[in-house]
């Protein structure tokens, strides 16, 4: 069993691994981001660089551990969103709007009727 199996055979290894797996997807599409609209010559090759690495290790973080997968992407969705959000305010000053607060409300209830919903 490798370091990953052992530390998502928890509920807190989940949640950690999937908010460390939110994070590195959210902070990988960043550098996309600062490639595209906020940097040029060889600062924008360092920043599709910086991304397209950084989204490597997301996916290997995401799909290393044998898991649910499909149950555990609506925990991940929801973490994601809200890592995003704070990635949003951090790196690029950008606040939540109402309508995000209103979709991201829905992303939350149905994350939370995928974890907890017993059949």
């Amino acid at each position: 069993m490798n370091l990953l199996d052992r530390l998502v055979s928890n509920p807190l290894g989940v949640f950690s691994v999937l908010t460390l797996a939110a994070f590195l997807e959210a902070w990988g599409d960043s550098f996309f981001q600062v490639g595209f609209y906020r940097s040029s010559g060889i600062g924008r090759v360092l920043a599709f660089a910086a991304g397209t690495v950084v989204l490597a290790c997301y996916g290997s973080m995401v799909n290393v551990p044998r898991w649910d997968f499909g149950k555990l992407l609506g925990v991940y969705v929801v973490l994601f969103f809200i890592v995003a959000q704070i990635l949003a305010r951090a790196r690029f000053g950008q606040s939540p709007t109402p309508p995000i607060y209103a979709g991201g409300s829905l992303i939350v209830a149905g994350g939370l009727i995928i974890a907890f919903w017993r059949r």
